[in-house]
């Protein structure tokens, strides 16, 4: 067995929506890490460009802004893609939103912007790209993968009333699962990441009041690029090849603690 290999991504090709920061950046930088091409995606095409020279030094890194959430500019992306390559071995559907407000006053529009973000458009975009995963599993000869990155808010609850976010998180897990059955017999192989506690924006709690957060991890401590990175790479690399519908819960063991 040759774990270096079942590891290696060397010549393969991967798309990170939402890569210009936070769980995107860091799985980028593990895929670059271990040897793929990485297109990322962001709304701000600023910092997109400016994360993706940034992340160069890893490997080959380019930024196609997009956002996601629009029907049009998906398409525009998938175009735009199609443009520069001929095939898609790894798509990682990370980019997303939350909203916050109370049950009685949570808006009708804060609905929509999260599930549409983090559950139609990686459905559709998946869905687009298909033909392009199974080229790159039949001309290649190896599984493509999606990879999914729902949350443990799909799992169990966190204080906050963040109504839409649960709902779309939960709905990822399921999805995964019926996307992988469909999926499967065509060369790709689709399964998620459910990330705990890590410091980035969207996570404010970790990044600002990390010592109180640590409190409620077992592992002691808040979960850094490396975790979630070598997640990334074990579940697109052929060693995740035998890994089909599963959520992969990067946590520190808050979630079975809960």
């Amino acid at each position: 067995m040759d774990l270096s290999s079942l590891f290696d991504l060397t010549g393969r090709t991967a798309i990170v929506t939402g890569g210009s920061r936070g769980i995107g950046r860091m799985i980028s930088e593990g895929l670059l890490s271990a040897g793929a091409t990485v297109y990322i995606t962001a709304r701000k095409a600023e910092a997109c460009d400016a994360t993706a020279e940034e992340l160069s030094e890893f490997g080959t890194c380019i930024s196609l802004p997009c956002d996601l959430s629009d029907p049009e500019s998906l398409m525009t992306f998938v175009r735009q893609f199609s443009d520069r390559e001929t095939s898609l071995d790894i798509l990682v559907n990370n980019a997303g939103a939350a909203w916050g407000a109370p049950f009685d006053e949570f808006p009708e529009h804060g609905w929509d912007k999260v599930m549409d973000l983090n559950l139609k458009a990686p459905f559709f975009l998946t869905q687009q790209l298909t033909p392009m995963l199974t080229k790159a599993h039949v001309t290649n000869g190896h599984q493509a993968k999606v990879i999914n990155i729902a949350s443990i808010d799909g799992l169990s609850l966190n204080p906050m009333e963040t109504f839409s976010y649960h709902a779309s998180k939960a709905g990822m897990i399921h999805l995964t699962r019926r996307m992988a059955v469909t999926l499967a017999p065509r060369g790709i192989v689709v399964s998620a990441i459910a990330p705990g506690a890590f410091a980035t924006k969207m996570n404010r709690e970790a990044a600002e009041k990390a010592d109180e957060v640590v409190q409620g991890i077992p592992a002691g401590r808040i979960g850094v690029d490396a975790d979630m990175g070598a997640a990334a790479v074990y579940l697109a690399s052929n060693a995740g090849d035998y890994v089909v519908g599963e959520t992969l819960v990067v946590d520190g063991g808050v979630t079975i603690q809960r």
